[in-house]
């Protein structure tokens, strides 16, 4: 595979001992990026990389100047509170950087160890933030299954709009309530009349719900005016994230015509706080296909290297509620699907199409890919699709029903790629709790 690197060798160890547990996500191979203080203190948050169960601190490093060239220019972009000023500086600072990094905690490093490990603070004695300032967002819906599960809901006849398989379908979202471990109230808001000339509801929402997506940070942005071509596309990705795109689903099937979601989308977007890099992720590549019968795209979004287009990650959405907590019960998995098939688009379309008419991308921006659902039962991703809106409740493990979201309910989305052979490489987890509207 021409995107693999030394730093993919699977037989990679670390002298970070955790990192060579079996299954910890977060081997030599990963290195995801974050930013970090430490738990209960009001310092700035600094950049960080995951190995094992523990967090190297890079604005400490970068003191030390350790690398000349890129990789040096790379670190001392890390002396801030975001990452920012890393992702803007491009691919081939990104890739310096993980090399070093990569060389620098191997078993067998003896030069660089002694300066690196006095900068591991554990995982557990860390508090991650959102990793970069997000100054845009856009949520894309790239899912066929869940578009088509949704439609049929609302049009049974027409489920799927006649753009859908020609243009990627997007809005712009709310960038500045986007957070990690959230805990937020519920949304207030207004709901659909019950008859024709009869005044809207007002009130807490009743039909809340998640959405299991993927986020997508951009790296170094384009000038307003030009466009990014679909075959440098992925150049401008600095990596993935897990998104969860709280819906308040009643408020929304008032508001949402004629142009689109606002408050029922806008009061909380919770991502997990590491940032898998699109170069860790390349020894789980796959194949982006499509349906021949279906239309081909047009040559702006023909994409270059479709047999490498897409990403095998697996998502799993998970719940716990107040009573199982108290329990002591462990969150139930509630449905489980595969960004590879799931995505309708692949990541260097969504790019190259938000770029074409000239709109200007800038490091730290972030794209939502919408809710991944799979092909099958069990692999919905959002309740809406799980209770069939709301007709069909389901059984939790411990004796409760849920349809949609109740107050205290907490929703987990964890991803990790895993194969025979390679390291599992974990993407964290998106974790949120639903607080009593603020009434």
């Amino acid at each position: 595979m021409p995107y693999l690197n030394e730093t993919h060798d699977p037989a990679l160890k670390s002298w970070v001992e955790s990192a060579n547990i079996a299954d910890n996500g977060f081997p030599v191979q990963n290195l995801p990026f974050s930013v970090f203080r430490h738990a209960g203190s009001s310092e700035p948050y600094r950049p960080c990389v995951a190995i094992g169960d523990q967090v190297l601190d890079l604005a400490a490093l970068s003191d030390a100047q350790p690398w000349e060239g890129p990789a040096g220019e790379a670190l001392r972009a890390c002396r801030t509170d975001t990452l920012n000023g890393l992702m803007a500086l491009g691919q081939k600072h990104w890739s310096a950087l993980r090399l070093a990094l990569s060389r620098a905690l191997r078993t067998g490093e003896t030069a660089m160890q002694p300066l690196l490990e006095p900068l591991l603070v554990p995982m557990a004695e860390a508090e991650l933030g959102v990793p970069a300032h997000i100054g845009d967002y856009t949520d894309f819906y790239i899912s066929l299954h869940h578009a088509t599960s949704v439609g049929k809901q609302f049009r049974p006849d027409n489920p799927l709009l006649p753009n859908y398989k020609w243009v990627p379908i997007g809005y712009h979202g709310r960038a500045s309530s986007i957070g990690v471990n959230q805990a937020f109230p519920r949304p207030v808001g207004q709901t659909r009349p019950a008859g024709d000339g009869a005044e809207p509801g007002f009130g807490p929402c009743r039909r809340l719900d998640y959405e299991l997506e993927l986020g997508i940070f951009v790296g170094q942005g384009n000038p307003q005016g030009t466009r990014v071509d679909i075959a440098d596309a992925e150049s401008h990705v600095f990596g993935l994230c897990i998104l969860n795109d709280w819906s308040a689903r009643d408020l929304q099937a008032w508001e949402y015509q004629p142009l689109g979601p606002f408050l029922a989308k806008n009061f909380a977007s919770t991502i997990s706080p590491w940032i898998v890099t699109l170069e860790a992720l390349a020894p789980f590549r796959t194949a982006f296909e499509r349906a021949e019968s279906d239309p081909q795209p047009l040559p702006y979004l023909r994409m270059p290297d479709a047999g490498h287009g897409a990403f095998d990650i697996q998502l799993e959405v998970l719940l716990s509620t107040e009573q199982s907590r108290a329990r002591d019960v462990a969150p139930a998995l509630i449905s489980s699907s595969n960004f590879g098939n799931a995505a309708y688009w692949s990541v260097a379309q969504l790019i190259a199409h938000h770029t074409v008419n000239g709109c200007n991308l800038a490091a730290g921006d972030l794209l939502g890919t919408g809710t991944l659902s799979g092909p099958g039962a069990g692999q919905e991703g959002s309740l809406l699709e799980s209770s069939q809106g709301g007709k069909k409740p389901f059984a939790l493990p411990w004796g409760e029903e849920r349809t949609f979201l109740e107050d205290q309910d907490e929703v987990i989305l964890r991803a990790h790629c895993s194969k025979p052979g390679y390291p599992t490489l974990s993407l964290g987890e998106s974790r949120g709790r639903v607080l009593p509207a603020l009434v």
